[in-house]
C-alpha cells in the first residue's frame, strides 16, 4: 500500500490533538512540547501508514493486539456480515449465538477445567471480574476473611482501581495510594525469582486464611519489562495454591493466543488456573472485548439464593460483533495454522536478540515465542518504566520504517503472530540497527 504525504491535513490533525486529546501513558507537557507523532492513516497486516507518505513495521502489534496483523480480511468480512445482523443486545438474561458459541468454543481450547465464561470490555476488567469473583466466592462460602491477594512485584494486571492494586509497577500505583485493595507484591527477581517465589510460600503457608487469590502472569510479565520466569515456578505455585485451597489466578492477557508459543503460557508448565483472565489478542484489535473463564467449582459459588448472584457486568458484555470476531480469531487460528507456525518464527527472534546482547548499551537480551526484548544501559539513577534509553531506540526505529513503544530501558519486540518473514526479518535488522546507532560513539 503506498500513500502520497498530505503535510497539511498532517499539520491540522497534529494541532487537534494536542489542542484536545489527552493521551495513556504519555507524559502530555513533553508530549506537547517535544513530540512529532506518527498520525496513522490506515493499517494492514504487520504495517502503519502515515499520513507523511510512509509505512512502518508495527514491532509492538499496536499495544499487543494485533496478533493476526492489522485488517485480516476474514475477520473485516466476519464484522461485516455481523453487523448487517445485529450490532449490539445486552447479555442479562438473553442470549445469542455469537456469544453462546464463542464461550463453548473458547472452553474447549482453554486450559483443563475451565469451563465458564464471562465476557467484559478489555484486560482491566477480566481481571476486575476475577477479583470480584474471588471476593465474592469467599465472602458467600464461609470464608469472609479471605481479602487479600497476593501478586509479584513489576506485575502489571490493567488500570482500573481495583485492578490497579494488583499491579507492582509503582509509578502507575502510587497516585492511588491508600485508596486500593489490601495486596501483598513479593519481590520479583531477574535471576530466576526465586526469593519471590519463597516469599509467596511463606505468605500463604502463614495466612492462607485471609488471602482470596494469587494473581500472576504467566512465564513473563509483559509491562514490567518483558520479564521471563522458570517454568517450575508457576508448578510449585499452582502445587501450594492447591494445598492451601487459595484460588490461582493466570492473567493470560498478554500471554495467552499465542504469544509465548503455545496457546496460553499456563502451558508451558502444563498446569489449569481457578480463574484465567483474556483479552488483547481475544478479537485482534477489531474490537474491545475479554473474558474471564472460572472453574466449575467457582461458578458453583454463587449458586443458591438470588442474593448471591454475582451482580456485576458491562453494557457490552458479550455483544455480539465482538463475540462474532472472537469466534472467527479461533477460526484462523486453526485454519491458517497460526500456532504451528510460531516456531519458526520465534528462532529468528532468538537469534537476533541472543546476538544483540553484544551491541554497546546492551545489558541483557532475551526471547520466549513472539517476544523478545533488550534490556539498556539505564539513564536514570534507578531505571525502570520512566527512563528515556529506549526512547532513544525508539526514535532511530522510528526513522528506519518500524514503530517500537519501549518500557523505559527496555526496548521489545511483539510483533503479530502471522509476521512475514520478510516483514520480521526487516523488524530485527531495525532493531538492531536502531540501538547500534543510538549508542554510537
Amino acid at each position: 500500500m503506498t500513500l502520497s504525504a498530505d503535510s497539511d491535513l498532517r499539520a491540522q490533525l497534529v494541532a487537534l490533538d494536542k489542542r484536545h486529546v489527552w493521551h495513556p501513558y504519555t507524559a502530555m507537557d513533553r508530549y506537547i512540547r517535544e513530540t512529532d507523532p506518527l498520525v496513522v492513516h490506515c493499517a494492514l497486516g504487520a504495517r502503519l501508514f502515515d499520513l507523511d507518505g510512509r509505512s512502518y513495521l508495527d514491532g509492538n502489534a499496536s499495544w499487543w493486539v494485533a496478533l493476526l496483523g492489522h485488517n485480516h480480511p476474514r475477520l473485516l468480512r466476519c464484522l461485516t456480515e455481523q453487523a448487517a445482523r445485529m450490532t449490539h443486545v445486552a447479555l442479562a438474561g438473553i442470549t445469542h449465538e455469537p456469544a453462546a458459541r464463542l464461550a463453548s468454543e473458547l472452553c474447549a481450547v482453554a486450559p483443563t477445567g475451565l469451563s465458564r465464561v464471562f465476557f467484559s470490555d478489555d484486560g482491566s476488567t477480566a481481571v476486575e471480574v476475577a477479583i470480584k469473583m474471588s471476593l465474592q466466592y469467599w465472602a458467600q462460602n464461609a470464608r469472609p476473611e479471605r481479602k487479600r491477594f497476593i501478586a509479584l512485584s513489576d506485575a502489571f494486571h490493567g488500570d482500573t482501581l481495583g485492578v490497579t492494586a494488583l499491579g507492582g509497577v509503582e509509578v502507575f500505583r502510587r497516585p492511588f495510594a491508600g485508596s486500593l485493595l489490601d495486596c501483598v507484591h513479593a519481590p520479583a527477581e531477574r535471576d530466576g525469582y526465586s526469593k519471590a517465589f519463597e516469599v509467596i510460600e511463606q505468605l500463604v503457608r502463614d495466612g492462607s486464611d485471609t488471602i482470596a487469590a494469587c494473581i500472576v502472569e504467566p512465564i513473563v510479565q509483559g509491562a514490567g519489562g518483558m520479564r521471563i520466569y522458570q517454568v517450575e515456578y508457576l508448578q510449585r505455585l499452582r502445587e501450594l495454591l492447591t494445598r492451601y485451597d487459595v484460588f490461582l489466578i493466570a492473567d493470560e492477557v498478554f500471554t495467552g493466543y499465542g504469544r509465548t508459543g503455545p496457546m496460553w503460557a499456563c502451558e508451558h508448565a502444563g498446569i489449569s488456573p481457578d480463574i484465567l483472565c483474556t483479552a488483547k489478542g481475544f478479537t485482534s484489535g477489531i474490537l474491545p472485548m475479554a473474558a474471564t473463564l472460572a472453574t466449575e467449582r467457582v461458578f458453583d459459588g454463587f449458586r443458591g439464593e438470588d442474593s448471591r448472584a454475582l451482580y456485576y457486568g458491562h453494557t457490552y458484555s458479550g455483544h455480539p460483533l465482538g463475540a462474532a470476531i472472537a469466534r472467527e480469531v479461533l477460526a484462523i487460528y486453526k485454519h491458517e495454522q497460526v500456532l504451528e507456525k510460531i516456531p519458526a518464527k520465534a528462532a529468528k527472534i532468538t537469534a537476533a536478540f541472543d546476538a544483540m546482547r553484544a551491541l554497546p548499551g546492551v545489558v541483557n537480551s532475551r526471547s520466549l515465542g513472539m517476544i523478545g526484548a533488550l534490556d539498556l544501559r539505564t539513564e536514570s539513577e534507578h531505571g525502570g518504566y520512566l527512563d528515556r534509553a529506549g526512547w532513544r531506540v525508539s526514535e532511530e526505529a522510528r526513522r528506519l520504517g518500524a514503530y517500537l513503544r519501549p518500557l523505559g530501558n527496555v526496548v521489545y519486540v511483539t510483533p503479530p503472530l502471522n509476521i512475514e518473514d520478510t516483514d520480521l526479518d526487516d523488524l530485527l535488522a531495525i532493531v538492531e540497527r536502531s540501538v547500534s546507532a543510538a549508542y554510537s560513539g
